[in-house]
């Protein structure tokens, strides 16, 4: 790997539907990115150790059979739980968005060890679920999010954000009250669902009930980050919905900004 090559490995598998997107939205911002079939990893055809960011896309993967994420986070915890410790371990970036967060929080990656206690036992049971949505149907819709927390990848994002959300199981929740406050604790979470001008949400503005109207954490360094809507589904500035009416600040849209802090993570401090 070259010493200037910032290296993205888009992960993907059959049901895997935001991969396209995800890697031009990195591309964008110069990154060499490699469209990898999870199998290409179990065969050592590919290796983690060869990447500096891997991003985990959208979609339903394998159907979403048993719940959704939950086939791809077994392999990734049963069959790369070694390659991604040492990923982790290197200081890299892993971003999972909607199925890729699902998958993220099953596979216990996120919010990953809580508390001193958890980390010297290097705990990576699962403390979250993303369960049904409570309207009982799929949400596919726009949402505002409150941007929190001190994450690599949400600087300078601003205040609030509009991305999209298609899911039908995006229900946050912990394990209990305990994961619930250390998360918060922690700085973890990263986006909270809110009205417009970030008032306290109501269906649909949260649109899946939420606990505490959260949409995204990160684990404890701030370095993975998941979450629900999808901003590589608003990465140019055209693909807001009331584009026309608003007033042209360039050729991005708020997501865009996501892609660019990993790349530029990557410059300032792997490379």
């Amino acid at each position: 790997m070259g010493k200037t090559a910032i290296k993205v490995i888009v992960l993907r598998t059959a049901g895997t539907n935001c991969d396209a997107e995800t890697a031009f939205a990195f591309r964008s911002f110069g990154a060499q990115v490699d469209l990898v079939h999870i199998k290409k990893l179990f065969d050592r055809q590919a290796d983690l150790k060869d990447y500096h960011i891997l991003a985990i896309p959208g979609g339903f993967t394998y159907g979403d059979d048993i719940e959704s994420g939950r086939i791809l986070a077994n392999e990734l915890s049963r069959k790369l739980g070694p390659d991604l410790c040492r990923f982790i371990g290197d200081k890299k970036l892993i971003i999972g968005i909607c199925n890729g967060f699902q998958a993220l929080v099953k596979a216990g990656i996120l919010p990953g060890p809580l508390d001193k206690n958890e980390r010297e036992a290097h705990d990576a049971s699962q403390k979250a679920t993303l369960f049904n949505n409570d309207s009982g149907k799929f949400e596919d819709r726009w949402v505002h999010l409150k941007v929190e927390g001190g994450s690599v990848w949400t600087k300078g994002l601003g205040e609030i954000v509009y991305f999209p959300v298609a899911h039908a199981e995006g229900k946050f929740i912990t394990r209990d009250g305990n994961a619930l406050n250390l998360l918060k604790a922690n700085g973890q979470v990263a986006f909270r669902y809110c009205g417009p001008k970030g008032t306290k949400p109501k269906y649909p503005e949260n649109p899946n009930g939420s606990v505490e109207d959260i949409a995204g954490i990160t684990d404890s360094t701030g370095r993975i980050l998941g979450l629900m809507p999808h901003p590589e589904r608003h990465f140019l500035f055209t693909q807001h919905p009331f584009w026309t009416r608003l007033n042209n600040n360039g050729r991005y849209g708020q997501g865009a900004k996501i892609f660019e802090n990993g790349v530029m993570y990557v410059k300032e401090h792997l490379l």
